[in-house]
């Protein structure tokens, strides 16, 4: 493509030290070159939003609140450009990545209307207890490849909302929407607010154990959670994990097979089944399981796997080789240990395409049921006893979210409150807003996005407690 992409550092577009490659996944094939960062950018990057904390923390809400209002607005008036960039880059069909890009406009909006007002804990017999929220300085935020806009936004809307400045790593292999908004961000802060800088997943470390590196917010595996984690002890700096997840979908006995198997269906698949929260593995009662299989896998053969740009389309990609390769080989491990009944197989055409699949009759113990696929693979398996399918959706070291369907609403949401995760949607799912908190149980994540607990991650709680002088 023609667009130049530069890296945004203290106000300016740069080049990199180099450049490399961004592959769209529907063809394999390059289709835009990325400037890549070298350590004396990244240290020029972290320098220049150090230098800008102090003015920017100093300047008063509402006119913070209203630069983020003001990019939200950018956002929104380039959203048919951003997300055409976003299906090239990242594969999801082009209604999807539209629904990322104006959900962005919406999550900044939501955090420019956010407030923290000190809070008065006492007040009596010449004694006042101030607890006020102070910005914590540089953040780092580092993003990854399925929704690349998005997550930028839950951390953005809050740390500069708050008064911290950022420097901003996007996954290599979905670099460019991030660099388009940093070309935004360029003509609405003041230099050195924002800072995006791009690499191919080696300099990391040198931004989340840079020494002015206050908090680190980081959106992807477990694993490398764990290694962002370790890197930021060393300093005692703040972190904020959003990491992966092994979902459950427990489908209770009074709720319809066909529309349990659709909304199921919708969970596990959207993005190519690549989001955090997706569906993983169903659990479906006995009586219902045969139809169920029946309905959902009906869903999942006629599903129009393609190009996301080509209209009609509902399940593109999977965004990149070694995630192709890492759900293939689940699937060759699956079909040995349980039945196949849609899809199954990549298919045989340019690009990481994997047609949609449904396998019933594991045990719980295969690799498809224990781990994150990631992909557009659902493992659909049977339980009879209530107490005993919450005790295997418990079985897991992940607990992001999950889903319960049922008609009895108290029945489902008392089901609910038993899943070991950090949200449970009763008979809905992906219902993720702004206003409303989520984190993440066990290995899934360490504090919280979004709401206003969101807005507490990014600062420091410091209280002041005072006395009167008694006179002299």
């Amino acid at each position: 493509m023609d667009h130049q992409f530069r890296m945004l550092i203290d106000g300016d577009l740069v080049e990199g030290a180099s450049t490399f490659d961004v592959v769209n996944p529907a063809t394999a094939a390059s289709f835009a070159q990325c400037p890549k960062a070298d350590a004396a950018l990244i240290d020029r990057a972290v320098a220049a939003a150090k230098h800008a904390f102090p003015a920017w923390a100093a300047r008063p809400i509402e006119e913070r609140a209203g630069m983020v209002d003001a990019l939200a607005d950018k956002l929104e008036a380039r959203a048919a450009e951003f997300a055409s960039l976003l299906t090239s880059e990242q594969g999801k069909p082009l209604d999807q990545a539209m629904y990322e890009v104006m959900g962005s406009v919406f999550t900044l909006r939501a955090f420019a209307a956010m407030r923290l007002e000190p809070t008065t804990l006492r007040s009596e017999g010449g004694n006042t207890v101030i607890e006020h929220r102070t910005p914590l300085g540089v953040v780092a935020a580092i993003t990854p490849w399925n929704f690349p806009i998005i997550l930028v936004m839950n951390k953005m809307g809050p740390a500069l909302v708050t008064g911290n400045t950022m420097v901003i790593k996007p996954a290599p292999t979905t670099p460019l929407t991030t660099l388009l908004l940093g070309e935004i961000c360029a003509e609405v802060l003041p230099a050195g607010v924002v800072n995006v800088v791009c690499d191919q997943n080696d300099l990391g470390h040198l931004l989340t154990g840079h020494k002015d590196v206050a908090k680190v917010a980081f959106t992807g595996s477990t694993a490398t959670g764990k290694k962002v984690m370790a890197a930021a002890a060393a300093g005692v700096k703040r972190v904020t994990l959003e990491l992966g997840g092994n979902d459950a979908a427990i489908v209770l006995d009074d709720v319809d097979a066909k529309f349990a198997a659709q909304k199921v269906y919708g969970s596990a698949m959207a993005n190519a089944g690549q989001i955090c929260v997706a569906t993983k593995r169903a659990y479906v009662h006995e009586t219902m399981y045969e139809e169920f299989c029946t309905e959902i896998a009906k869903l999942a053969q006629a599903a129009i796997v393609d190009d996301g740009s080509k209209q009609g389309t509902t399940v593109g990609p999977v965004q990149n080789k070694m995630q192709f390769d890492k759900v293939t080989a689940l699937l060759d491990d699956a079909r040995t240990r349980g039945t196949v009944i849609a899809g199954g197989e990549p298919i045989d055409r340019p690009g990481f395409f994997i047609a949609p699949t449904i396998v019933r009759d594991l045990d719980d113990d295969a690799p498809l049921v224990r781990e994150e696929q990631f992909g557009p693979v659902l493992p659909v398996l049977k339980y009879s006893d209530i107490e005993d399918v919450i005790a295997r959706a418990n079985d897991s070291e992940m607990g992001l979210g999950g889903t319960v369907w049922g008609k009895d609403l108290a029945r489902a949401t008392a089901v609910a409150m038993q899943i070991d995760t950090g949200t449970v949607w009763v008979n809905q799912y992906l219902a993720i807003d702004a206003n409303i908190p989520f984190r993440g149980a066990k290995q899934s994540g360490l504090g919280g996005e979004l709401g206003i607990s969101g807005l507490h991650e990014y600062t420091q709680a410091h209280i002041v407690n005072a006395i009167e002088l008694a006179d002299a």
